[in-house]
């Protein structure tokens, strides 16, 4: 009897793709005759390449009729859509095999940022991902997220300044739209609260504040922007004794990890369903122990999008710029 072959599909990007990591290892472990398939754009392949669970990886290069015709060749049984949008309907439609689509919910997204309604579930979209799976006798394990760095990505900790070879904070700075982002002023502030060693994590577009905080805190920073790949810094977030981050892919790469975290939060909102997600054994993961979960509250404009804006639509940007770092010390674990 031929193996059951499933594909699952979600294009983009880092964090959404870290999130479907426990649908893949529960299909994977579940149903451990299957023959798993995963599709996702050819530029975010580093985040599955060395996942175990997956059988084979599938890569979009912009050419749609070319990997529809490919995927036809699999014969799948199954087809998990977590993307589900307009390229996925085309590839279900083409396939013409069952499948289990997620839902959006982008109605109530928009009720929620447009008039502050919230009739989202209360639940992580971890959970609602899972969703999906149960068509095909799949349920939630409560592990949480998983990351996979293969060995030529880890970082050695040797290899980091001697002022951080006993612990450091890693610091995100990153994102993808300004309202999502501490401002460089307000970083600058947050730096000088902690006391610990830092590594501050971002790619080449974060080099400039990188290298503005290692001036300013020669000794505490080490600015690691730009200078690692995706694993690498996800390595480094492995080995930090705490995160801090927006809320973006860092936030569920350190969740991943388990890692204590401090998400500063700015247009979005943790109602969204993507704060950090631990697993099912936390009856309620935004009471965490280990995450922290830092709003400007009281703001009516907030959330002022699901997604970001290159500028403040109020002009004010009170979401970041009122943010509060002086407690942030009384949480930070003791150095060993």
């Amino acid at each position: 009897m031929n193996r059951k072959k499933i594909l699952i599909i979600r294009f983009s990007s880092i964090g959404d793709i870290v999130l479907t990591s426990p649908v893949i290892r529960c299909i994977k472990k579940q149903l451990p005759d299957c023959e798993l398939h995963y599709l996702t754009k050819k530029s975010f392949s580093i985040l599955l390449e060395s996942n175990p669970h997956i059988d084979k990886l599938h890569l979009f290069e912009g050419n749609l009729k070319k990997t529809i015709e490919e995927l036809k060749q699999e014969n799948f049984d199954f087809i998990i859509d977590l993307h589900n949008n307009l390229r996925t309907f085309l590839i279900k439609y083409h396939l013409a095999i069952p499948v289990s689509s997620f839902r959006k919910l982008n109605f109530r997204k928009w009720l929620l940022v447009n008039f502050k309604i919230n009739l989202l579930p209360k639940k992580h979209i971890v959970q609602r991902y899972l969703r999906t799976a149960k068509k095909i006798g799949v349920r939630d394990d409560g592990e949480g997220l998983e990351y996979f760095i293969p060995q030529k990505d880890k970082i050695r900790i040797e290899d980091l300044p001697l002022t951080h070879l006993y612990g450091y904070a890693a610091l995100a700075v990153g994102a993808n739209h300004f309202t999502k982002k501490l401002p460089h002023e307000k970083l600058k502030e947050l730096c000088s609260q902690i006391q610990f060693p830092i590594v501050v994590i971002g790619g080449k577009e974060d080099a400039l504040i990188g290298n503005e905080l290692e001036k300013i805190f020669p000794f505490k920073v080490f600015n690691a922007c730009g200078k690692f790949n995706l694993n690498q810094s996800a390595s480094l977030i492995q080995q930090s004794k705490f995160v801090i981050t927006h809320d973006t892919s860092a936030m569920h790469i350190a969740a991943a990890f388990k890692k204590i975290i401090h998400s500063y939060w700015g247009n979005t909102v943790p109602a969204f369903g993507m704060y950090p997600y631990f697993g099912n054994e936390y009856a309620n993961a935004l009471l965490y122990k280990n995450s922290f979960l830092h709003e400007v509250k009281n703001l009516s404009c907030r959330p002022c999008s699901k997604i970001g804006f290159e500028k403040c639509p109020k002009k004010h940007f009170k979401c970041m710029n009122e943010q509060d770092f002086s407690a942030l010390k009384n949480f930070l674990p003791e150095r060993n």
